[in-house]
């Protein structure tokens, strides 16, 4: 077997794309995909239907029109996903909301409502939101109402306690990014896989939540070799991007040990982690600060420029309605 079908074995792998062809070519068994992959995703040829779709139900509706569309054309994509892969999709709320609540849950609900629309279960969705705070809060009331939630941009052990006492479906910590940070920050490039400060993070959060009985599922995720892979090998669920599945699909050689769930029995801790106590314990951490600071900002970098070329299109669209009349 190659390191992929190897690692199959041991852990769920996810498709870290919003390409169909590739989700079709790696058979994963979930797929998650952001804004950032969204936007490569819309300037495919064979995602033009879809947009006119997207715009023509945005029309319908009051509000802003681009953003409407924009989350209409990330369930119509996750709906395709679905037809690929036996599980489920991730899907994300608009990372602008990050730092409110109520909006939070509002899009998540609206989120859900269209994949029902299409026929499709909550239980096949996975709504996404950065693990802020307000975020976190979100996921515990969208929890208890059915809609399982993928807490991202993860960087730090305070992100994840939090998660866990939330009751989130799901943590994404980012591998790669902690090491570019760590990279920036030491000036050391020779970092291997069992000194790498993103594999370490998530070996602590796996071993954190395996000891004391959380069902909270750890899917790493943002890598940037294959070596970070394999040594989180029999993590619950890693997200991998195309170019990374391929390589593993290359490659015969025997996977790495990776992680060992077997853990000793120990308690939970008495009181959960107040806001007062993430805050502090996050604005400590400097990486996790930035890095976290740093994932919004791209994200709603991303969002907005998905947006503009959705503003493209129903401009371009108003236009050739001009021309036919005339």
């Amino acid at each position: 077997m190659n390191k992929l079908e190897q690692l199959k074995q041991r852990s769920q792998v996810v498709a870290d794309t919003g390409d169909i062809e590739a989700i079709r070519r790696y058979v994963p068994q979930d797929a998650t995909t952001n804004p950032s992959l969204l936007f490569k995703a819309a300037q495919l040829p064979q995602y033009r239907q879809h947009i006119a779709d997207a715009l023509a139900w945005a029309g319908g509706h009051s509000g802003d029109r681009a953003q409407l569309a924009a989350m209409k054309l990330a369930v119509a994509i996750g709906g395709e996903i679905l037809q690929l892969v036996p599980g489920v999709v991730s899907t994300e709320v608009d990372a602008r909301l990050s730092f409110d609540t109520r909006a939070t849950i509002d899009y998540a609900r609206r989120l859900i409502a269209l994949y029902e629309q299409m026929g499709v279960a909550r239980e096949r969705v996975l709504i996404k939101m950065a693990s802020t705070w307000e975020g976190i809060a979100a996921a515990a009331v969208l929890e208890r109402e059915g809609i399982h939630c993928n807490l991202t941009l993860l960087f730090s052990f305070c992100q994840a306690v939090a998660c866990a006492e939330a009751g989130v479906t799901l943590i994404s910590p980012f591998v790669g990014r902690i090491l570019d940070w760590h990279k920036a920050a030491s000036g050391r490039d020779d970092f291997t896989a069992e000194d790498d400060p993103g594999v370490l993070s998530v070996r602590s959060i796996y071993d954190y939540y395996k000891s004391r009985g959380y069902p909270t599922i750890v899917m790493g995720a943002s890598f940037r070799n294959t070596g970070e892979i394999e040594a989180l090998a029999g993590c619950d669920r890693l997200t991998i991007s195309p170019q990374l599945l391929q390589e593993l699909e290359e490659d015969s050689g025997t996977l790495a040990s990776g992680l060992d769930a077997q853990q000793e029995s120990a308690p939970r801790p008495a009181r959960a982690l107040d806001e007062a106590g993430f805050r502090y314990q996050l604005n400590g951490d400097a990486m996790a600060t930035e890095k976290l600071a740093e994932g919004i900002r791209n994200f709603v970098k991303d969002q907005e420029r998905l947006e503009t070329l959705l503003q493209e299109q129903m401009a371009g669209s108003v236009a050739e309605d001009v021309a036919t009349d005339s």
